[in-house]
């Protein structure tokens, strides 16, 4: 697996995956930032979000559960000087589907925290990740 991320100007950088994706990365306004792409660290919150919701939705699927939506709100805390590394992260997961079973969701998540999410195992080293859920209607 490859990235490439390519300085374009002040703190904009273009990051590009090794599939071919790009996005834009952007840093603060204090270091020349003009808010035109994500920061780095949302990035981290991003990718241990949708790490865990693919592993949720894939694990549902293949329990046969009828699962129409999954969303998760993801938060951070990070510590107050440098390196700003993040001391907590936090998953709520909202999944949706008629008829979804309160135990398989359940056991997906704890799945995804425990077995699956690299993402999450990996950053679980450095702080502590807390994960919750919640069943909406069908979408």
């Amino acid at each position: 697996m490859e990235a490439r991320v390519k300085w374009h100007e002040n703190a904009v950088f273009i990051a590009e995956s090794g599939s071919g994706h790009a996005i834009v990365v952007d840093g603060p306004a204090e270091i020349g930032g003009r808010n035109l792409g994500v920061r780095p660290m949302e990035l981290m919150l991003m990718s241990v979000g949708s790490c865990s919701a693919v592993d949720i939705v894939q694990i549902l699927k293949k329990a046969r559960q009828p699962v129409s939506g999954c969303e998760v709100k993801v938060s951070g805390v990070r510590a107050d000087s440098d390196p700003k590394v993040f001391l907590k992260i936090h998953l709520h997961f909202i999944v949706a589907g008629a008829g979804l079973s309160e135990n398989h969701v359940k056991r997906a998540v704890q799945l995804s925290a425990e077995k699956y999410c690299s993402a999450s195992i990996m950053l679980g080293k450095a702080a502590e990740i807390t994960h919750s859920h919640e069943i909406a209607a069908a979408d």
